[in-house]
């Protein structure tokens, strides 16, 4: 697992940097879209820290993407085909949820699959907000009972319960019972689309 954990926060580094780039952004200027340090970003970007996911999603909001993406490789996938053994887990060290992207990388697909198992009592407040493209999100149950806020609004999903939205606002992810919850989250990224 410590091994998988070096390989995604490389992953991630490599991908930030990229997207930067991509973007013709400095540090400083990231720095101020996304309201994280310059210097935070600075060591996700060598790969030195092990990033909360709510810092990520800042870092995404900031990129313009969705936080999926950040987990994806740097490569574009050789086959349209995501075999089970090389979707690396990744652990939030501030709720100890585990995340997986199911969908093979660089499939040239505007759709993100991404597996969650979300501890008992666990929460993650994401500060999200909109993009351009509209990312639209569907939040699949598969286990287990979790709470989504959306901006002012908190939907309770229990097992095959979905709830969709657009990452526009911010937005909570809770597991308010003693029983780890497991669910899917799909994004998709279409320019063009309304809400």
């Amino acid at each position: 697992m410590k091994e998988e954990a070096a390989s995604l926060n490389d992953r991630i580094a490599q991908r930030v940097r990229d997207l930067r780039a991509a973007r013709g952004l400095s540090l400083d200027a990231l720095a101020t879209h996304c309201g994280v340090s310059r210097s935070m970003i600075s060591l996700i970007e060598r790969g030195e820290s092990s990033p909360t996911a709510v810092l990520l999603e800042k870092l995404a909001t900031g990129l313009n993407v969705p936080l999926a993406s950040l987990f994806d490789t740097p490569e574009p996938a050789a086959s349209p085909v995501a075999r089970a053994a090389d979707q690396l887990p990744w652990r939030d060290p501030h709720s100890g949820y585990v995340r997986r992207n199911v969908s093979p990388a660089g499939a040239g697909s505007p759709i993100q699959i991404v597996e969650v198992s979300f501890p008992p009592k666990a929460r993650v407040a994401y500060e999200s907000g909109a993009r351009e493209p509209l990312i639209h999100q569907q939040v699949w149950v598969l286990e287990g009972t979790i709470e989504v806020t959306v901006g002012d609004e908190t939907h309770r999903l229990g097992e095959g319960d979905c709830l969709a939205h657009v990452l526009d606002r911010p937005m909570t992810y809770h597991n308010p019972t003693r029983k780890t919850a497991r669910y899917a989250v799909v994004i998709a990224a279409l320019p063009g689309a309304r809400r």
